[in-house]
């Protein structure tokens, strides 16, 4: 999907990427936090503010060649 929307949207200066994030310390995962860090390779969960940054740098002038990306942010959670 994101790439195809990369694609499409190109032409008009748009574009499209995607942050896969992985565990990160919310309250919807407040009682699971111990778990996901134990499974982790970095033994701890993201702090919000992690995944934040790369939104922001993402949303900046220093991507504005990167298009139909998907960047995973994950703490090795996929390794």
């Amino acid at each position: 999907m994101v790439k195809g929307l990369a694609l499409d949207l190109a032409p008009r200066h748009i574009t499209v990427n995607n942050i896969q994030p992985g565990p990160t310390d919310t309250d919807m995962n407040a009682g699971a936090i111990e778990m996901l860090s134990a499974r982790s390779p970095v033994k701890r969960v993201a702090d919000p503010k992690e995944i934040a940054g790369m939104v922001s740098y993402l949303t900046g002038p220093d991507t504005s060649f990167m298009t139909g990306s998907s960047l995973t942010i994950d703490g090795g959670w996929t390794l």
